[in-house]
């Protein structure tokens, strides 16, 4: 495909030159090659097709990395990165070695910040802008952000915190979703701001008479400028964000880009704070995300002409499937379980609990904070709330998990999904950290490695017979063939393989099992026997495990999980605690910058593949005692 104005642009500075028609068409171009290079690589689609307009005129008008633009969550900065140089890039989009799907000042200057997760970009602005204003330094900070994150809270405690910015703009881009359905009373309010026309059409209708008004006509416009306050307050009612102090504009088109053009100039000729509303439709430009944008939030490689990506929801075979179509069955049969999701009733797999128990389901949108208090709030009076998010959002919550729902043991279910290494969207979205932090409040924890095991444990967990707050971790997609041929032993723990002679054990959880499994058939083809435990609750640990354990010289520990706090450290000190002196491997993320890559090359980055596990028990058995002892 032929992308004339767009190939010309290499820097921002290229977008002043373009005359008005020439934006629009470069406009045309940006979703034309968007559609292309997505299709190819996957990616955040919808979003990205909704921003081109926005993006486009906030370059043509502000000067970065002078002016600094923050963008919250960051799905929607394809159209950034194009102008900024890294067009080439597109073709190894989200892939080892290319460029990230999310801003990122590693990348390039005119990245201002990481951003991967929610409600973020107002606190952050608010801080880049007052470290200007006391470096006395110009330029404006302006944040980004869609109205789906104005469903979490952090974004309140920005707003209350504006002061006196008047170098500060932030842009709601209203599009009426996140990646799921906006809920709740916010949405309701945007909805009520874009159907509101009086005060807009009040204000064109007078601005437009006074210009034909000679000699006087300019004057009282501006005084009527002066009182601009009072009279929204009169047709308008208000906005909540000029109660907070900002100076609002909008709601206007967000895909008129000489529209956005006049009101950022506007905007920046005057001192702030700014709050422009803009309203933009998901998935403009390609019919069938504006029909469907949640399915083309996030995408898979696919046919422009004759496919539908695989949406970014919980697929028909995955662990997110399993879980909530066990947890619609649970439901069924206990009327005090009730589900809660942030946001991520698809991605969780709870849509099939929504339409069957629709009172009992809550999606809080993105608060996961207020989630996880919320759930205390339902167990402290008798209910059973399963609270379903991804491992990368729980940590968001780690303070309410600590004093709201630990330290009572209200009776939580927490369902972690994503557990463990995340392809594609790089170190912002992993899920590493769940098993250490968890794990540090005496939390059971539970990791099934595949289907079978799921399904056995999870009713247990949502029995009787366990009390207080416990986990259940699985991983994105669907069971490894090479684990479900195990199927589920109903223990805690099993003893996966045993080699004849083995002074060598290898342990592990979840998917990385697997590469414990082909490194103990490596070693075993070098006359290293080494036997394989595999963990299913992976704390705390039995004594028999311990006991067993114990058995062995040399102990690796391998697991998709950070290296300090994780379980291999709590394993390491329970041997020790039990007299064992042998000599142990943890094997755990070190480098906690991940790389946007596929899961096996995530693993060869970490030292988690096969092969790097069979060398780390190789160096350990070939390297002399500490106490210059035989070799093993």
């Amino acid at each position: 495909m032929n992308f004339p104005l767009l190939e010309k642009i290499s820097q921002p500075s290229d977008l002043k030159k373009l005359s008005s028609g020439q934006v629009n068409q470069l406009c045309e171009e940006i979703r034309a090659f968007l559609l292309d290079h997505v299709s190819k690589t996957g990616g955040h689609l919808a979003s990205n097709l909704g921003a081109v307009e926005l993006t486009v005129a906030l370059h043509r008008v502000l000067e970065t990395p002078k002016d600094e633009i923050v963008f919250d969550v960051g799905h929607q900065c394809y159209t950034h990165k194009l102008l900024t140089g890294r067009r080439e890039g597109f073709a190894k989009l989200r892939q080892l070695d290319g460029i990230s799907g999310f801003p990122n000042p590693k990348e390039s200057v005119h990245d201002a910040f990481v951003a991967g997760h929610g409600n973020t970009s107002l606190s952050l602005a608010i801080g880049m802008a007052w470290a200007r204003k006391l470096r006395g330094e110009p330029g404006h900070v302006v944040a980004v952000i869609g109205d789906g994150s104005f469903t979490g809270g952090m974004v309140y405690e920005g707003m209350n915190n504006i002061g006196g910015l008047d170098n500060l703009l932030v842009v709601l881009n209203d599009n009426k979703m996140s990646i799921s359905k906006n809920v709740g009373a916010l949405a309701r309010y945007f909805s009520h701001l874009r159907t509101t026309s009086r005060y807009i059409d009040a204000k064109e209708n007078v601005r437009t008479f006074l210009d034909g008004v000679p000699v006087v006509g300019p004057p009282l416009k501006s005084a009527i400028q002066g009182g601009k306050s009072m009279v929204r307050r009169a047709m308008y009612h208000s906005t909540m964000f000029e109660d907070m102090g900002f100076h609002y504009f909008g709601p206007i088109d967000g895909h008129n880009e000489a529209e956005l053009e006049r009101a950022l100039r506007a905007i920046c000729s005057q001192p702030g704070p700014h709050f422009l509303h803009v309203v933009t439709k998901k998935g403009k430009g390609y019919a069938p995300a504006e029909a469907n944008p949640g399915n083309f939030h996030g995408v898979s490689t696919f046919d422009l002409v004759h496919s539908i990506p695989d949406p970014e929801v919980a697929p028909k075979e995955s662990f997110s499937t399993v879980f909530g179509n066990l947890l619609n069955k649970q439901g069924s049969e206990n009327e005090k379980i009730c589900a809660i999701t942030a946001a991520m009733k698809y991605g969780t797999g709870l849509q099939f609990f929504y339409h069957t128990h629709p009172k009992r389901f809550f999606d809080v949108g993105m608060a996961e904070q207020h989630a996880v208090t919320f759930a205390a709030g339902l167990a402290s009076q008798g209910m059973l709330p399963v609270v379903c998010i991804y491992s990368t959002f729980l940590q968001r919550s780690y303070d309410q998990i600590i004093h709201d729902v630990n330290l009572l043991k209200e009776n939580v279910v927490f369902a972690i999904d994503r557990a463990g290494f995340v392809p594609a969207d790089g170190e912002t979205h992993q899920g590493i950290y769940d098993p250490a932090f968890l794990s540090q409040v005496g939390m059971p924890i539970y990791s099934p490695s595949n289907y079978a095991e799921l399904k056995y444990w999870l009713p247990i967990l949502l029995s009787n017979e366990m009390q207080g707050p416990r986990a259940i971790r699985y991983p994105r997609g669907g069971e490894s063939k090479a684990l479900a041929q195990y199927g589920c032993s109903g223990k805690e723990y099993d003893h996966l393989y045993t080699a004849p002679g083995a002074k060598i054990v290898l342990v592990s959880y979840a998917d990385e099992v697997e590469d414990v499994l082909n490194a103990a058939k490596l070693l075993g083809a070098e006359n290293i026997p080494c036997d394989v435990y595999k963990l299913v609750k992976i704390f705390p640990f039995t004594e028999d495990l311990i006991r067993e354990i114990m058995r062995y010289d040399v102990v690796l520990m391998a697991e998709e999980c950070v290296a300090c706090g994780g379980i291999g450290e709590h394993l390491e000190m329970a041997l020790q605690h039990a007299g064992w002196n042998g000599r142990y491997i943890h094997t755990a993320v070190e480098q906690l910058c991940l790389p946007h890559a596929t899961v096996p090359q995530i693993k060869q980055v970490t030292g988690l593949d096969a092969e790097h596990l069979a060398q780390a028990v190789r160096e350990t058995v070939q390297a002399p005692e500490a106490k210059g002892e035989a070799k093993v």
